[in-house]
């Protein structure tokens, strides 16, 4: 009865949908399954009286290639504005489009094609037969002068007959950018960074169908690649809500940066308003909706 149970239950009928808008569960598509996936998400608002708009977008075909492993490529391609947005008033692009200079009171617009990315889900423990799940990703991202290696530690744990999931993730992602001189553009300097963030979310399947999660996640910067040279630290929270078909479905969330940052050895001068990071890759608010399609 146990067994008819799990295998009537929506999490086994689409093991991998998202529940969340930013955390990985240990859920993974069966053997043989393929998926399409398009991700947008929104970001918006900088300093004070400045204006910022960044749009990405994701393109994700994902296959179950054992009942362990989960195999995807994707494709990213982005569109940004920005006036007057970064540290002391002066026109910042985000860091996707930080090999172009505008003049600190340029208005900036541009289109990007970002790069193409591989992703593999390696689960090592089920949260449905053992008090824990665990997996393990790795995320390999190649684009024009930016390469970027994405690896995760990902748990989750079940309650109340798998209606209630908490997710924990632990991420690693070192990267390496080129970049453009403003006093020589004829010349290139190459940026390192490395991205270490954590991510909590629970959620509640309230009806069938239907779940409702909140989530919490911090997002450090270093410019090393050993966790030296920290720049930034952004804290984001906020609410997700899922709705499960029989073929396809729909994730919303929305987060608004805390007040809660503070200063670090390579914090831009600038940057921390109101204790919030305005520097390249942080803003107030992040809407994400993602729509996916089982076949």
């Amino acid at each position: 009865m146990g067994m008819l149970l799990l295998c009537l239950s929506p999490a086994a009928l689409h093991a991998d949908e998202p529940l969340f808008g930013f955390s990985y569960t240990t859920d993974l598509l069966p053997k043989g399954k393929v998926e399409l996936e398009q991700w947008s998400t929104t970001r918006f608002h900088k300093a004070p009286g400045g204006q910022f708009w960044l749009q990405e977008n994701r393109t994700e075909q994902e296959y179950g290639f054992s009942d362990r492993l989960q195999l995807a490529i994707y494709e990213t391609y982005d569109s940004t504005a920005a006036y007057h947005n970064g540290p002391f008033g002066e026109t910042t692009p985000a860091e996707q489009f930080s090999y172009y200079t505008p003049g600190p009171n340029d208005r900036f617009n541009a289109t990007k094609f970002i790069g193409v990315s591989g992703e593999a889900i390696y689960r090592l423990v089920s949260p449905y037969t053992h008090p824990l799940g665990f997996a393990i990703y790795e995320e390999p991202t190649f684009g024009a002068g930016f390469i970027e290696s994405e690896s995760k530690l990902i748990f989750q744990k079940n309650y109340r007959d798998d209606r209630l999931v908490l997710a924990a993730n632990m991420t690693y992602a070192p990267e390496w950018r080129r970049l453009r001189e403003d006093e020589n553009p004829s010349r290139k300097e190459i940026q390192e960074e490395t991205d270490a963030n954590i991510d909590l979310g629970a959620s509640y399947r309230f009806i069938r169908n239907w779940s409702a999660a909140f989530e919490i996640f911090n997002e450090r910067e270093f410019n090393s690649y050993n966790f030296t040279h920290e720049s930034n630290s952004g804290y984001y929270l906020g609410p997700t809500l899922h709705y499960a078909g029989k073929n396809f479905f729909v994730t919303t969330n929305f987060d608004e940066q805390m007040p809660w940052a503070g200063r670090h050895v390579d914090t831009v001068p600038g940057a921390l308003v109101g204790g919030r990071i305005i520097d390249n890759d942080f803003e107030k608010y992040r809407v994400r909706v993602k729509f996916g399609w089982y076949f």
